[in-house]
């Protein structure tokens, strides 16, 4: 960062009303481009939440700067800020979803948790006056949420999750079911015993889980119902 840009910033770091336009103008726009990435996923937490979060994290470090200028010189201008950055924690709770039954028990949404305390932290940099740490933030939290999702999604999620209920004999026996579920490139990952629905049959629910995007649930069902004493077989 050259002497000359810190320079004609110094201004701008002054609790003036040209500052405090040009600090919400930038948490704005650092703000949405965090937020324009989540909500075009259809995250619960997206554009204008945000922007919000990072205007209000601005806004908290203002207030800390006009209370050390004009109240009490000797105060903390990093309390304030210290109360956002561990607030914030509610609000990224409320995007965390644990999705069962269709999902396999998946934790959802902690990327937008995350997001969202690094956006309140952003904001706080801008709030106080260190644009040049708020835009190099906001470029690489860009840079990481966008690209490396790629990377994250076709080699660590690359995965499809099914449940199936099956219905057996009880001359059957469970290995016979795991086999066949893994000859088809399956795993179990949790299996619900319902114990026998009659005298001649048993009952299981299985989560299951298989790595790679070609996951075609149909052909693991047939295969399931050419076990011999298999009784019914079915997605749910």
């Amino acid at each position: 960062m050259s002497t000359t840009l810190l320079t004609f910033l110094d201004p701008l770091r002054e609790l003036t009303l040209a500052s405090i336009v040009f600090r919400f103008t930038l948490s704005v726009i650092c703000g949405a481009m965090i937020g324009f990435e989540r909500g075009k996923k259809r995250h619960a937490a997206g554009l204008r939440t945000h922007v919000v979060v990072c205007i209000g994290a601005t806004a908290v470090m203002l207030v800390n700067q006009y209370l050390t200028l004009y109240f009490n010189p000797n105060a903390d201008p990093a309390r304030l800020g210290a109360q956002v950055i561990s607030g914030i924690g509610f609000l990224g709770a409320g995007t965390i979803v644990i999705t069962g039954h269709q999902r396999g028990q998946q934790v959802k949404g902690l990327t937008t948790a995350a997001g969202l305390w690094a956006s309140a932290c952003m904001g706080l940099a801008i709030g106080i006056g260190f644009y040049e740490a708020a835009v190099i933030m906001c470029l690489f939290l860009f840079g990481v949420i966008v690209f490396l999702n790629n990377l994250d999604q076709r080699y660590l999620k690359a995965s499809t999750v099914l449940r199936i209920y099956v219905e057996h004999t009880v001359e059957l026996p469970f290995s016979a079911i795991l086999q066949t579920i893994r000859a088809e490139g399956w795993h179990v990952t949790h299996t619900e015993y319902l114990g026998q629905e009659g005298r001649d049959g048993a009952g299981s629910i299985l989560d299951l889980q298989r790595t790679g995007r070609e996951s075609d649930a149909e052909l693991l069902l047939e295969a399931l119902r050419k076990v011999p004493g298999m009784l019914f077989v079915e997605d749910v």
